[in-house]
């Protein structure tokens, strides 16, 4: 069995392979709209992006938690209205050996949470008001342990680096893609290489999203499933959390695709689900919590 400094380990791998792979395909990018626009300006455009690469890179690091938390619309959570969900985080981050993260609420029905941060340190966990109102104890420990585990073994940083990195790559690409309608034919005949490889990059940087999405996301699900498990030594709690995520959930947490694999439970409903989903069948996870 894979331990945890195991998946630290490959997570900090992982991390590093992912800011060398965003880095050349932002840079080639830019280096195609340059040469389709304005050749001259080529080595000017490539610096521009390099520069703004790597400043993302920084950004990503020490403020992609705050970014995210923000475009959520997560809230401090303040005793004495939260005192239950603040008590159970102290509570479970005792038992990880973390430090407790800073607590943050999103006002929606749905039950859902999710971690971010650079590591145990900095981490922050939110939960919907739903779950708060919806789940008892038991469960919501289940939830919290989760999002727990996800910070103990550095799977926040990887997802954080994910949810803003490869958010800057599909923003350029969109506005390359939408530049392209008020070019002229000319040009679009001088550079016909050079701009397809940009449309090829453009069109293949929001499959490369989804990609790496389903790559992490569904291993690391199973993986804060069985370590919520181990922390609360009540998988029941965590499998009927997510009975009922599948009960009542109607898909209301409107968020942006780069930022849904952070969270417990799908936040948006999907027409395909089980083919595109960055999270495992729910029913496989209630099954596998129910064995333990």
């Amino acid at each position: 069995m894979t331990s945890f400094f195991d998946e630290i380990r490959k997570n900090k791998i992982k991390s590093m392979l992912l800011i060398f792979l965003v880095i050349p395909m932002f840079i080639l990018l830019a280096y195609a709209i340059a040469e389709v626009y304005n050749p001259e300006m080529s080595f000017l455009f490539i610096t521009i992006a390099s520069i703004i690469a790597i400043t993302q890179i920084f950004i990503s690091y020490y403020k992609g938690d705050k970014i995210i938390l923000k475009i959520t619309g997560a809230k401090p959570a303040t005793k004495p209205k939260y005192t239950r969900l603040i008590n159970i985080v102290e509570g479970l981050s005792i038992a990880a050996g973390i430090p407790s993260p800073k607590v943050y609420v999103i006002e929606n029905p749905d039950i859902n949470a999710f971690a971010t941060g650079r590591d145990p340190k900095h981490a922050s966990i939110a939960v919907t008001t739903g779950a708060i109102e919806k789940l008892n104890k038991e469960e919501l420990e289940g939830v919290v342990g989760h999002e727990i585990s996800h910070i103990k073994n550095f799977d926040i940083k990887f997802m954080t680096l994910v949810s803003v990195l490869i958010g800057l790559v599909v923003i350029v690409s969109n506005i390359f893609l939408r530049s392209l309608w008020f070019r002229g034919s000319d040009r679009r005949n001088k550079n016909g290489i050079l701009l397809l490889i940009g449309l090829a990059l453009a069109i293949l940087a929001p499959i490369a999203v989804k990609l790496i999405q389903l790559a992490i996301s569904r291993k690391r699900e199973f993986l804060a499933d069985a370590s919520s498990a181990q922390l609360t030594r009540y998988p029941n709690g965590l499998a009927s959390a997510l009975e009922k995520i599948k009960m009542h959930n109607e898909g209301k947490l409107q968020v942006s695709d780069a930022v849904a694999p952070l969270f417990i439970a799908e936040p948006k409903k999907k027409r395909l689900a089980n083919l595109f989903s960055t999270h495992p069948p729910i029913e496989e996870r209630i099954k596998r919590l129910r064995e333990m």
